[in-house]
């Protein structure tokens, strides 16, 4: 399903900004919130395709 490939694909983008927002740097934690927002939309297209899989049964 290429909807959870997306979102494997944006969590692992996120990982360098994560350590260096761990590491103090702001700037990196205003990106991470950023890229989070984006990952909650695409969980959420995710979670609506498996209902439609699950619909169409």
């Amino acid at each position: 399903m290429q909807e959870y490939e997306d979102l494997k694909t944006l969590v692992n983008e996120i990982e360098a900004d994560i350590n260096k927002a761990a590491g103090g740097n702001k700037a990196a934690g205003t990106r991470v919130r950023k890229q989070m927002q984006t990952i909650k939309q695409s969980a959420q297209t995710v979670r609506s395709r498996i209902l439609e899989l699950r619909s169409s049964d």
